[in-house]
């Protein structure tokens, strides 16, 4: 089975020949080739979402992509891979959107609420739920999808926001001797109480009103541990 971390970075395919192209020597046109990822990444979503990852047959991914079967495997050779890509690209969207933080803004109380509420919203969005209960499942069997997806999603995102308070300690507005520590315990105050009980109790989300408590309450005890001392 090709290892996940294969696929990371992975763009059109180059050694594998797609039996439903047009046959000859002149090239794939990147962007019909690009078109045809996403077009089989969209069926595969739609299929783990209603079947799990178990039930996921490559037959049945195809039939949603609207490709043949062949050409499914000219793309990616194993449900592993195509799930991997999945999550990669889930996460990585997810990490890009919320965490494009200004250093130049100076009102980190601001920065720190925007984020909490972006965050949670994102976090109970009933894709990323799904998306979640698939990798807890798979991970026992397969562990390399749960490394990805904690490389793609959780750390990532942590490590985009702990560079954000190296920023903000090296402009004397925040005294944190540990960022990367503190950026997890920024992000699991705000989500934790709220993620799990959707997560584990299939609890609908709460309120927004809820949710910009418990954010402003993380956002207060953030700020008292780590704000500027003296």
């Amino acid at each position: 089975m090709t290892s996940l971390h294969a696929v990371e970075g992975a763009g059109a395919p180059t050694a594998r020949t797609d039996p439903d192209a047009p046959q000859g020597d002149a090239p794939v046109d990147d962007r019909l080739d690009s078109a045809k990822r996403r077009q089989i990444i969209e069926g595969a979503r739609a299929v783990f979402l209603a079947h799990g990852f178990d039930a996921a047959a490559m037959g049945r991914i195809a039939a949603a992509a609207g490709v043949s079967k062949g050409t499914l495997y000219v793309y990616f050779d194993s449900k592993e891979e195509l799930f991997a890509a999945l999550v990669r690209e889930q996460c990585a969207g997810t990490a890009e959107r919320l965490f494009e933080l200004n250093a130049e803004n100076h009102d980190v109380r601001d920065v720190l609420r925007r984020l909490g509420l972006s965050f949670i919203e994102a976090m109970v969005e009933p894709s990323h739920v799904a998306t979640v209960r698939m990798v807890i499942a798979a991970a026992d069997r397969k562990p390399d999808i749960g490394q990805l997806f904690l490389a793609s999603g959780p750390r990532a995102g942590a490590a985009r926001l702990s560079a954000w308070l190296r920023a903000k300690v090296a402009q004397g507005e925040l005294a944190v001797a540990d960022p990367e520590l503190a950026a997890w315990h920024f992000l699991t105050m705000c989500h934790s109480s709220v993620m799990m009980p959707v997560l584990i109790g299939g609890e609908a989300p709460p309120p927004p009103e809820r949710v910009a408590y418990v954010v402003d309450q993380a956002v207060d005890v953030f700020l008292s541990a780590y704000g500027p001392k003296g």
